[in-house]
């Protein structure tokens, strides 16, 4: 209960409040543009099976690997791209927190 609380509060709430906090203006394109990061899961159709409690996510999934890690990192370094880069990043966080439950 408490990790699934954890895992999918960081997921929703806290690209809520970073784009409430940094983008009070446009919080609404910031939060969806967060939001929408949720979709590199989508590497989960590749593995067998798609879903499993017990495994951890990160370095596991393509698009979930430190080399990918890597490049969302450094869309944070430029303008057009920081927003991507800070809903993959919270997205991941999500999974690390999710991992250190098990």
């Amino acid at each position: 209960m408490l990790q699934n609380l954890v895992h999918y509060g960081t997921h929703l709430l806290l690209p809520l409040m970073v784009a409430l906090v940094f983008y009070p203006k446009q919080w609404k394109v910031a939060y969806v543009i967060m939001l929408a990061c949720i979709l590199i899961d989508v590497d989960h159709v590749f593995a067998t099976p798609i879903f499993d409690p017990n495994r951890c996510s990160i370095n596991f999934h393509p698009l979930h690997q430190y080399w990918a890690i890597g490049i969302y990192v450094a869309l944070l370094f430029f303008k057009k791209t920081r927003l991507l880069g800070l809903g993959l990043l919270i997205h991941i966080l999500a999974d690390v927190l999710d991992c250190s439950f098990m």
